[in-house]
């Protein structure tokens, strides 16, 4: 394998543990907000990826998406470990709940306009290698948010599934058991990573858009 080629996926790959700590960050840190120390007494609420690494969504899929079959490898996702809540810590569950959930996207939202942000800083002082990687940061962001939505467990979209449907806590445990291997699965369907990439696409433009990037 190309050495550029190695480099490149190492950075992809270190710019994705980053972007995941933030992400689980953002719900150990609502969850708290909220009422619940259940994340911050296990030690979530932090910015230490070692906390938060799931062996499969973290080290074994975006690695083989990364440096495996071509095919994949322009397009990476992942996960980490679950961020723990107890329902019973809080005032609203219902309305909480999704706050918990969502609370990981959107820190993806945020963290990809502040990359866009210094991307266009870096378009200012012409460093060109700076604005491309700030840029393929702010993708896979954007690419986490998104990919995060799919109603499939562990990943956030699932949670709120199961707050709309009224699943039990019991039911969506087993579905949970399976999860990773439902959301190999469901990868490696063309459609889905189509709509993901249109998703990504048309919201980091709108982004640079809004930054008023040269043409």
């Amino acid at each position: 394998m190309d050495s550029q080629i190695i480099v490149s996926g190492l950075i992809t790959y270190l710019g994705l543990i980053i972007l995941l700590t933030f992400h689980e960050f953002g719900h150990a840190w609502m969850g708290m907000k909220l009422g619940d120390d259940t994340a911050r007494l296990q030690g979530r609420v932090s910015l230490n990826p070692l906390v938060h690494i799931d062996p499969i969504g973290t080290v074994l899929l975006p690695l083989f998406m990364i440096f495996g079959p071509s095919g994949l490898s322009r397009f990476v996702i992942g996960w980490a470990k679950p961020v723990p809540f107890n329902p019973g810590n809080l005032d609203n569950r219902w309305r909480d709940e999704m706050l918990i959930a969502m609370a990981g996207p959107a820190m993806n939202v945020i963290l990809a306009v502040a990359l866009v942000a210094f991307a266009r800083v870096a378009v200012m002082f012409g460093s060109d290698v700076a604005t491309d990687l700030l840029l393929q940061m702010a993708s896979l962001s954007l690419v986490l948010c998104f990919f995060n939505l799919i109603p499939i467990p562990p990943l956030d979209g699932s949670h709120v599934l199961r707050n709309l449907t009224g699943m039990t806590y019991e039911t969506y445990f087993q579905f949970s058991r399976f999860g990773f291997i439902a959301i190999i699965l469901v990868l490696q369907i063309p459609l889905v990573r189509e709509i993901l990439g249109v998703l990504v696409g048309g919201t980091l433009d709108a982004m640079i858009f809004s930054f008023h990037f040269p043409s």
